[in-house]
């Protein structure tokens, strides 16, 4: 069992959600996620959920209205912090870049190498605290996340398909090496050489077969979504599933925008796509 602090719970549709603290050997601080557990006594899959650029661990935890059916389902959900915090921990004034701003990658470049390596806080450090003290069943875990999460998401699952069985997002950041945001970001924390980013891309990834793994990736994109079509590129995914054999569904959604409105309204879906797959493992 590894060392974890509970700060705050609430009985919310049956179940316990808690927030949660604990040291991270991988970004070197403490870190902060929020755990719903349903009633029961499990061991139940898991769902983890990766926020967006400027979101903390509680912005779906309060928003995204997803407890009711994941005690339905019997899933357990973890939202993690987006990056390390704290005093000490570098930091940009930028809203994409730093704290806030993981990209969940593990950085290489200074000075965001001694704490900003969210890729191996999240496959390693934060399963081994979900794991180790609640009845979380390891061999039924599934992804997902929001934008830079939905970023998260789709490449950690593709990276370590060994964890992971299921895989979605919402309006993720579809290829970083072709985007602004995308391109800042690897740059500051993964340097110039281009061919260290590759791996961080969905598009790319998927397009070389690494998405074979899952039967379907689920895509939710707004199309009144102001990003669409400078940041977030779903065209690119889906041509590169063709390219990768992969399974594919974008469900395009009219009139709906990048926020945690868009979200709320399809969550159901995505924990219902992921308990489906997860009871298979």
């Amino acid at each position: 069992m590894s060392d974890i602090e509970i700060t705050q719970t609430h009985k919310v549709h049956g179940g316990t959600l808690s927030f949660v603290r604990h040291a991270s050997a991988a970004t070197g601080g403490q870190m902060a996620f929020s755990i719903f557990v349903p009633e029961g006594e499990g061991p139940f899959a898991t769902f983890y959920w990766l926020s967006g650029l400027t979101c903390t661990a509680n912005n779906f935890t309060e928003k995204a209205g997803a407890y009711k059916k994941a005690a339905e389902l019997k899933l357990i959900v973890v939202a993690p912090d987006t990056s390390p915090r704290g005093e000490g921990v570098a930091n940009d004034e930028a809203y994409d870049l730093g704290q806030g701003a993981g990209f969940y990658v593990d950085a290489t470049q200074s000075p965001w190498t001694p704490h900003f390596r969210m890729e191996t806080y999240i496959v390693s450090d934060l399963i081994a605290a979900v794991e180790g003290n609640f009845p979380a069943d390891p061999a039924r875990r599934g992804i997902s996340g929001h934008s830079m999460g939905g970023h998260g998401a789709l490449t950690l699952a593709m990276n370590h398909a060994h964890l992971f069985r299921s895989v979605s997002a919402f309006a993720p950041i579809s290829s970083p090496t072709r985007c602004p945001w995308g391109q800042k970001a690897l740059g500051a924390y993964l340097g110039s050489d281009h061919s260290a980013w590759e791996r961080h891309d969905a598009s790319l990834l998927m397009a070389g077969g690494a998405a074979r793994p899952f039967d379907t990736v689920l895509v939710d994109q707004g199309l009144a979504d102001p990003f669409l079509d400078t940041q977030l590129m779903p065209n690119l995914l889906e041509q590169a599933a063709t390219a990768g054999g992969a399974g594919l569904t974008v469900r395009y959604q009219d009139g709906y925008d990048h926020s945690y409105y868009f979200i709320q309204s399809f969550i159901d879906d995505h924990l219902a796509f992921h308990a489906e797959r997860l009871a298979r493992a």
